[in-house]
């Protein structure tokens, strides 16, 4: 129990250097690390697939996707448009609004008992691996011919056109 109370510590500290960096490069970075502290909560929950998919989908494409093009466009201040008052007084505003939902909800929270799985292999891969195999073949096929041809649609809409060029 104590080591999910640490990886929470760990979300929540590393959630607050998003918000606070002030390089964009940091932030993606702790945002990363933020990310694996959630794979490793979905560890400790028995979600096998789901730490995989958040471990490969998130920190290994998107995030990386982000760092590289932060770092291709230019970030330099003097380029950066000067802000109004009113886009000053707007956030004010939506920063208040936000601090008054998060104390309404801090006041109806209340502390329940953890929940105890009566399966241990609830979350296993091989078991969704059986149900998307056997029950919900056709679905899981039909999906994958949608993604190939829309696959093959991107293809054929990127190349350029042999008459036109």
């Amino acid at each position: 129990m104590s080591t999910f109370y640490f990886i929470a510590f760990l979300s929540i500290f590393f959630s607050i250097l998003v918000i606070t960096a002030k390089n964009p490069v940091h932030s993606i970075l702790y945002l990363i690390l933020t990310f694996f502290t959630f794979t490793i909560h979905y560890i400790l929950m028995n979600a096998q697939f789901l730490a995989i998919v958040n471990f490969i989908v998130y920190m290994g494409a998107i995030l990386v996707l982000f760092l590289y093009t932060l770092m291709l466009i230019n970030l330099n201040k003097e380029s950066e448009p000067r802000k109004s008052n009113l886009v000053n007084i707007a956030g004010f505003i939506g920063g208040t609004c936000f601090l008054i939902t998060i104390v309404a909800a801090l006041k109806a929270f209340k502390v329940s008992q953890p929940v105890i799985l009566h399966d241990p292999n609830l979350g296993l891969v091989k078991n969704l691996g059986k149900i998307l195999f056997n029950e919900y073949l056709l679905p899981f096929e039909v999906s994958s011919i949608l993604l190939l041809s829309a696959m093959v649609g991107a293809v054929l809409l990127a190349t350029k056109d042999p008459k036109t060029a």
